[in-house]
């Protein structure tokens, strides 16, 4: 009797330390998203940006590069010739809800190392914010 006790504290230790265990490690894992400086303004007046004087520059780059946004590699493909149909087509642009675009949360999140300037995720925001028209 007391070897079967012996036995059931030593299975109720080693599960309890092995719960304790789990327990810290879950909780312990987390990962820090670092958020680059941003200067967009979602408050003030959107500017007046135009896609292919003002953004394809900045998708060049930035983000069409290899092994990035080029076609054959990680969507949306911004290419200067496709770059539009991409984002508007490909639902990375809300336009009634800018600031959920996924485009927007892309340049605003963890992306590295090709994330645009905070002057160029402005340019961004604000052609989202104008309806993206492509001009």
């Amino acid at each position: 009797m007391k070897v079967l006790k012996s036995i059931n504290m030593k299975r109720i230790t080693i599960y309890s330390s092995f719960l304790v265990l789990l327990l810290f490690a879950l909780t312990g894992c987390y990962r820090d998203i670092i958020y680059p400086a941003t200067a967009v303004d979602p408050n003030g007046p959107p500017q007046f940006v135009s896609f292919k004087a003002d953004l394809i520059p900045i998708f060049s780059n930035n983000c069409a590069k290899a092994t990035c946004h080029v076609s054959g590699s990680v969507k949306p493909y911004l290419t200067s010739d496709i770059a539009y149909l991409q984002l508007t087509g490909g639902g990375f642009v809300n336009i009634l809800v800018p600031n959920q675009s996924i485009i927007y949360q892309m340049i605003n999140g963890d992306m590295q190392p090709n994330i645009p300037s905070a002057k160029d995720r402005q340019k961004i925001y604000d052609w989202i914010r104008n309806g993206a028209p492509n001009n």
